[in-house]
């Protein structure tokens, strides 16, 4: 029977699109792309094996055409899709709207060959209006976004593999150039420089608390003698000193002290008072960056982590397409905007009439929707079923979407001017005479009751010519701090500001810049390595262009109007790669030019020694006297965690002692009297009980956690590092509980015997060497979350005869069941609800045994395989000799199967092979 064939990118998509669709329509998943440009030497086919330009994977002497392969792993999709076909009567593709769906969808058309009509469905959010809307308005492929795409594809293809070898021979082996990744490493880079340049300020001023009447409020010195003090803004940040021409005044620690003694018993009187009302209108609903900053800031997701998050929302239904640069809403989503919030909190806190936004970011180009809350109506969050990362994204995003439909909230700014003497002090204040939009959103903060409460700050009434008590007057010192390192949040602003890449590959950019070892995430901030110095320094001096703001940005507006038709797509790759400004003429002229002894070293300001890039990392070298008079060169690898920002003259004394003198002894075990060393290795310092000897060619060591400056240890702390695991007590259930410091830092575990453990990470303020019996039970109660920090949907238990439990677990590709390493995807339609023990016992022996018959047939091809041979007849002699063994093996491989699952169950059950 004929049937209508939709193709979709992921299996949750395709399990929810299912059911707004007619019964005759059958819908598949291509699980992402099905084909792209080759990854290594071993996808290239044989016939263009060879070519100069294959590695490449794109011919530069043909118009730029790119040689598409189908990966392995998506060979099986293929042949599934191409089974599909057959029958169909036809063919929709409905793939994400933006222009990478658009290119999965040529290439589904290029791959399958289809010989039936083919349309393009597109919508922006999964509800049952919205599919029945996309199957009335099916269109063509847009081959203009496709072009885009591609060429998008190939300059970042053209820009990695042309750059990327260069790193490797003049840098070290592995590291990796980007279009846009090269640009964000080097904004990390130039902040960080400019951390280490800053050179700190200090001043003082005074903090009044005054009473008035029963209430009290704060003031603080903001002139003396008629002149201004001094504030964070005057220095200099590279001196540190005062900025030319800055007409303030300085006051030391002393002067403020005695000037603080003064006020405490001087009259004060007030001058002036002002009251400005103002008015804070909402942000605009979500976009893709807006939405990965916030929820960086807000819930402390990475932007790969919440895109993550939002893909599986939008395929389940949740929520809109979440790819998008717009901020437009639709009357259908205005309306449901406006309900919510008379539902919720009535109508006075309606804005006067509904609200819309205008996109202003630069290279805006996508035309649906701001990312909101699908349908015709609102689900409120807690009426979702959602739970965890999936329930605080989609709340963030409902909150965002309904209070840019309230009312502006109306503040009054307070301010307050005392005199005491000659000194001139000033109290701010904030009423909020109308809370407004603050109700549902404050952006920043995640109760946005409690926001409320914080953003008020109220004083007392007071009038011109009150006389306020001081109750206390402090001189408070401080320091200028150097400019904040980028979080995700702020570097995915600064991209989205000088209009580099696109918001919808930002998560990727930066989880790759942090995954190949060129930053490093510390807390919330984006810590660049020692190598990102040394590309960024080489990359800026010989491919200055390449890592140029303006540049890159001007390449991105290029590529949008290769989108529109404005330009075309092969003309600007060849003025891009080709000609004498070309990059390939640039990389292959410069390439001789450029030192590696010096490309490998990075000059760093202050420190009395260079550093190298080594084959094995980062390492210290410099020239020092010997004893004999004579100069020599000393070498000492830097541990992996010291970061460019973090390495100053102290750490590389410390260091370079320790490589000439040994280590460093912290004093004797008093129970062994053994000396205690503190050292440095490749993975940070640890401290070690007595040296290596022939007796013991393995002395016990141990790590310093995160945060404990070596420095700053001491011998008790060293001790009881080495003295880990420390007992806590029994766990109420039976069992020891411990804590412990392993290769992911400290933790506390439940030995519940059998070789069952229950781990738990301590969390920021925990200390391994303080923590008590009572704070690790806290710990092993919470919930354990899954790869990837997924949480258990459901608990099934333990089967009769095993050790480990089994869980139901919503996973990027739909509902799965997990015990121990192995995974089984549920039934198609199966829920979380109707899944039992005995059914995941099954599912996860079936799933066991197809592994092994897998590793079965690979092995016995490995042994069994042939060289190639030439001629032609004798493949097809080996074809048929294949043909009629596989004929009598066939029911040899059926009884084996069968075997293969009744031991697979048993492993299941028993834990047991």
């Amino acid at each position: 029977m004929a049937h209508t064939l939709v193709i979709v990118e992921s299996p949750t998509k395709a399990r929810t699109i299912k059911g707004f669709l007619p019964k005759d329509f059958e819908v598949q998943a291509s699980m992402g792309h099905v084909r792209d440009l080759p990854n290594n030497a071993s996808e290239i086919p044989a016939a263009q094996k060879g070519q100069k330009w294959a590695n490449l994977g794109v011919n530069t002497t043909a118009d730029f055409e790119p040689l598409y392969v189908v990966p392995k792993d998506k060979k099986k999709v293929v042949r599934e899709l191409k089974a599909a076909l057959k029958g169909a009567s036809q063919l929709l593709l409905a793939t994400d709207e933006d222009r990478e769906g658009e290119s999965i969808s040529w290439h589904l058309m290029q791959l399958l060959a289809p010989k039936i009509p083919v349309k393009r469905m597109v919508f922006h959010e999964i509800t049952k209006e919205a599919i029945a809307k996309a199957l009335d308005q099916t269109r063509d492929l847009d081959l203009e976004l496709v072009h885009a795409q591609e060429t998008r594809r190939i300059l970042d293809r053209l820009v990695g593999y042309t750059l990327s070898p260069l790193l490797w021979k003049k840098v070290a082996w592995g590291l990796s150039a980007g279009r846009v990744q090269s640009v964000a490493v080097r904004l990390l880079v130039q902040r960080e420089r400019a951390r280490r340049a800053f050179r700190s300020g200090s001043y003082w001023d005074l903090k009044a608390n005054l009473q008035q009447g029963t209430s009290n409020f704060e003031a603080r010195l903001i002139k003396l003698l008629d002149q201004k003090i001094a504030s964070g803004n005057d220095f200099d940040e590279s001196t540190g000193q005062l900025k030319t021409g800055a007409n303030v005044r300085l006051i030391s620690e002393k002067e403020a002290s005695n000037l603080a003694e003064k006020m405490r018993v001087a009259e004060w009187n007030i001058s002036n008072v002002e009251e400005k009302p103002t008015v804070r209108k909402p942000v605009p609903p979500f976009t893709t960056s807006t939405l990965q900053q916030e929820a960086n800031r807000k819930l402390r997701l990475s932007a790969r982590e919440t895109m993550r998050c939002a893909q599986g929302l939008y395929e389940r239904g949740f929520i809109t397409y979440m790819r998008t640069d717009s901020v437009h809403l639709s009357a259908q989503a205005i309306d449901a905007s406006r309900r919510c919030v008379e539902t919720r909190y009535g109508v006075e806190y309606l804005s006067k009439s509904p609200r819309q936004f205008s996109t202003k970011s630069r290279n805006a180009q996508e035309a649906h929707e701001a990312i909101r809350p699908a349908g015709e109506s609102f689900r409120a969050p807690k009426e979702t079923g959602l739970d965890g990362r999936d329930l605080a994204l989609y709340e963030l995003i409902w909150k965002r979407t309904v209070a840019c439909q309230m009312a502006e909230a109306r503040l009054t700014m307070l301010s307050v001017d005392l005199v005491a003497g000659d000194a001139v002090f000033r109290a701010n204040g904030k009423r909020i005479d109308f809370p407004g939009f603050f109700r549902a959103y404050v952006e920043g903060s995640d109760d946005p009751e409690a926001a409320l409460e914080g953003q008020e700050v109220l004083l007392p009434f007071l009038a011109v010519g009150d006389s306020p008590k001081p109750k206390a007057v402090e001189a408070i010192g401080h320091q200028t701090q150097p400019p904040a390192r980028y979080s995700e949040a702020s570097l995915v602003k600064m991209l989205e500001k000088e209009g580099i890449g696109r918001p919808s590959t930002y998560a990727s950019i930066i989880g790759t810049i942090v995954d190949r070892g060129y930053s490093s995430l510390q807390g919330n901030a984006l810590i660049p390595s020692f190598t990102a110095f040394a590309v960024t320094a080489l990359l800026e001096e010989h491919f200055p262009d390449l890592v140029d703001t303006g540049f890159t940005a001007r390449m991105e507006s290029t590529l949008d109007e290769i989108s529109t038709g404005k330009v075309k797509w092969i003309p600007y790759l060849e003025s891009f790669y080709k000609g004498d400004l070309g990059l390939e003429k640039q990389v292959h002229e410069r390439e001789d030019d450029i030192d590696p002894g010096l490309s490998r070293t990075i000059d760093l300001e202050g420190l009395p020694c260079v550093v190298r890039i080594g084959r094995f990392g980062a390492y210290l070298e410099s020239k020092q006297v010997g004893e004999d008079g004579q100069e020599e060169l000393i070498k000492a690898t830097l541990p992996q965690e010291i970061t460019p920002g973090e390495l100053d003259e102290e750490k590389v004394e410390l260091i370079l002692k320790q490589k000439t003198e040994g280590p460093e002894s912290l004093g004797k075990d008093p129970e062994t009297n053994q000396e205690i060393y503190l050292l440095f290795g490749k993975f940070g310092p640890y401290v070690q009980k007595g040296q290596v000897s022939e007796e013991t060619p393995k002395p016990k060591r141990a790590s310093l956690p995160k945060g404990v400056k070596p420095e700053e240890l001491k011998l008790e702390e060293a001790l009881g590092l080495l003295r880990l695991p420390r007992l806590l007590g029994e766990h109420p259930t039976g069992g020891r509980v411990q804590a412990g410091l392993g290769r992911f830092g400290p933790y506390v575990v439940w030995d519940q015997g059998k070789g069952q453990k229950d781990y738990r990470s301590l969390k920021g303020d925990d200390d391994v060497l303080k923590v008590e019996l009572e704070r690790a039970l806290e710990l092993l109660a919470m919930p354990k979350r899954g790869r990837g920090g997924r949480t258990a949907l459901k608990d099934l238990g333990i089967p009769k005869g095993s050790d480990e439990k089994i869980q139901v677990y919503d996973g990027p590709y739909g509902l799965y069941v997990k015990q121990g390493k192995v995974n089984a995807s549920l039934p198609e339609g199966k829920t979380a609800e109707q899944i039992d023990l005995q059914e995941a016992v099954e599912l996860l022996a079936a799933k066991l045994a197809s592994k092994k018959s897998s590793r079965r047939t690979t092995k016995a091809k490995t042994s069994t395989k042939s060289p190639q041979k030439a001629s032609s007849n004798s493949n097809k002699k080996n074809s048929l000799k294949t043909s009629s063994k596989s004929k009598s093996s066939k029911s040899r491989a059926t009884t084996k199967s069968g075997r293969l699952r009744a031991s697979a169950v048993k492993v299941i059950k028993t834990g047991k092979a």
